[in-house]
């Protein structure tokens, strides 16, 4: 699955079909040019690299996504931790909590994952 930064104009476009979808292209290209202030071909050239990126389709003029919003996101978190931190959550964790103490409630949420993988 291709990287797209959080944030950017790309990923707020990819919101956007998320939350409408199944949505016409024409539909999509009204909504985008209210939102980014894009003109028609803008919007088809993102919407062929979101294809090529195989994160949409278009067929019949319809835009769907096959992948989730949870499940773009959760691949790149994976992607993130095995870039940054040679794919150890520990270690990810460590890194996190000397910056951004963890909570009791945080730790709570962790030990009760934890519990959970280990049934």
């Amino acid at each position: 699955m291709q990287d797209i930064q959080r944030g950017s104009i790309t990923y707020r476009f990819m919101e956007m079909i998320w939350e409408n979808q199944p949505i016409r292209s024409t539909e999509l290209i009204r909504m985008a040019g209210e939102a980014f202030h894009w003109k028609k071909p803008t919007t088809y050239t993102v919407l062929r690299r979101l294809i090529e990126k195989e994160l949409v389709s278009n067929e019949k003029s319809v835009v769907t996504a096959p992948v989730t919003k949870d499940e773009f996101l959760a691949a790149q978190s994976e992607r993130f931790v095995e870039e940054n931190f040679g794919g150890s959550l520990p270690m990810f964790l460590v890194a996190f909590n000397m910056c951004h103490k963890l909570s009791e409630e945080d730790l709570k949420a962790l030990r009760k994952l934890i519990d959970e993988a280990e049934v």
